[in-house]
């Protein structure tokens, strides 16, 4: 059997073929090279699904909260991705939660489309890949996207540039409102969530929250950000999670939803640029071992990296259509 082609693959994608969806996430998360041709046959058609992120400390509930919000959107009639990035095995690199046991039952559900990813290296737990897991599902034609991370803490910011909604997910009794306060999760939080509000102390955890909201973010230009108190393994309280995400896709669509979008992939643009480019300077170009010999020499770090910087300016070439004066740090 030939291999397939990115031609072949992007063709079956768009006759919403499941294993060619999978097969491009798979080439997302290994960093297949043709990913990239198969996105762009593709790219035309991303852009129209509602992208979800659900985040915060492990032991939140998330797993069943997804579980719960994939169900109630399948009864609106929409269609579901859910991607799950989970903790990456030290030894394989693969995911170690991929079984997904808490949701088992939406695997049955044609209308539901479930993948786990490992985290990898990545902060926060949302390897690139993801963005692209994202798109190719998008594209695929899937309604709602829903975003798991593993909840590592403070580099949770990483799923912002994943999501239009970031939920934050929260639970009483083990601290996490004074670690969300912490570690930044609520300037990241479009919606709080206090789950297993059945247990005692999520009353507190609930007007906690809701008080630190309004003293951080009481602008007016700012979106009100809800607290809402559920129960995920009942499905209590999911129908009023719901109706806060929609209210802030309501607040987005107001104030440009695309421009919103677009600064964003702007932003994994910068990213995927700074990485490739660093890996070429340290690696390929050899600027690691010029600085270990530098610093060896007894230069003090600021100095090499002043020299690297001014080395950089003065041999990279302007964006196109931009002024070559620019980029070297001069006025125009």
């Amino acid at each position: 059997m030939h291999a397939p082609t990115a031609e072949s693959l992007a063709e079956r994608l768009l006759r919403a073929d499941r294993a060619a969806l999978a097969r491009l996430i798979s080439w997302a998360e290994n960093g297949d090279a043709r990913f990239s041709a198969a996105l762009d046959r593709v790219y035309s058609r991303v852009g129209r699904a509602a992208r979800t992120g659900f985040t915060g400390p492990p032991g939140a509930g998330k797993s069943t909260l997804v579980n719960e919000v994939a169900k109630a959107y399948r009864g609106r009639g929409a269609t579901v991705g859910v991607l799950a990035v989970d903790p990456s095995s030290p030894f394989s690199g693969g995911a170690l939660l991929g079984d997904r046991i808490r949701m088992e039952e939406r695997t049955l559900d044609p209308g539901v489309f479930i993948r786990s990813m490992a985290s990898r290296e990545s902060h926060g737990g949302v390897a690139q890949a993801t963005v692209d897991a994202c798109d190719v599902m998008d594209a695929f034609g899937l309604a709602e996207i829903l975003i798991e991370t593993v909840g590592v803490g403070q580099a949770e910011y990483d799923v912002v540039a994943v999501a239009d909604t970031v939920v934050v997910v929260l639970c009483p009794g083990a601290g996490d409102g004074i670690q969300a306060m912490k570690a930044g999760l609520l300037e990241v939080a479009d919606v709080l969530v206090v789950n297993k509000s059945d247990l005692p102390g999520a009353d507190r955890l609930a007007r906690d929250l809701d008080e630190a909201v309004h003293v951080r973010f009481g602008r007016e230009q700012a979106f009100p950000v809800p607290v809402v108190s559920l129960c995920a393994s009942s499905g209590e309280g999911v129908a009023e999670l719901l109706e806060a995400v929609d209210g802030h896709r309501a607040w987005l669509a107001a104030r440009d939803l695309p421009a919103a979008r677009l600064a964003k992939r702007a932003e994994r643009v910068r990213k995927t640029v700074d990485a490739e480019v660093s890996l070429a300077l340290w690696g390929r170009r050899g600027w690691g071992a010029f600085v270990a010999a530098e610093l060896a020499a007894g230069l003090a770090p600021h100095r090499v990296a002043r020299e690297l910087g001014r080395r950089v300016s003065e041999t990279l070439p302007p964006a196109p259509g931009a002024p070559e004066s620019n980029f070297r740090g001069e006025r125009a």
